[in-house]
């Protein structure tokens, strides 16, 4: 199994601290190998400190399933084929936020995890996170 590296995650944390600095927002951000283990993570001044566990378990359950976690959100709903995995493997996330990284064969080497303003926003600093790796 490919992992992401030390330096990858950490590239991937700093860009998301740049794009949440670029938006005006406050951010927890958390990248976990392959393993879901945490490997890089960057709280910024003033963010949430509810939102260090929450970008955390974004990351996990974005690597645990390999999928985004607002679709996790989407198939978790009332009578959905995922409905309750919140509750599973000890604590998910299941709104926008935490998404997979994967290497350049599309293999899932880890996965990012944002929080600390509007999933909406939780999403687009991730989104640049993962976007550093691809460059």
């Amino acid at each position: 199994m490919s992992d992401i590296t030390l330096e990858q995650a950490q590239d991937a944390v700093t860009a998301a601290v740049a794009k949440a600095t670029e938006l005006g927002l406050k951010m927890d951000v958390a990248v976990v190998d392959a393993g879901a283990n945490l490997k890089a993570f960057a709280r910024m001044d003033g963010a949430w400190i509810g939102s260090i566990d929450i970008a955390q378990k974004k990351a996990r359950t974005a690597r645990c399933f390999d999928m985004p976690t607002g679709k996790i959100g989407e198939l978790s709903q009332p009578g959905g084929s995922l409905y309750n995995i919140e509750h599973s493997n000890g604590g998910l996330i299941t709104f926008p936020g935490g998404l997979p990284i994967e290497n350049g064969a599309g293999e899932v080497i880890g996965a990012i995890g944002v929080s600390g303003d509007t999933v909406e926003n939780d999403h687009v600093v991730a989104e640049a996170g993962v976007a550093a790796l691809r460059s």
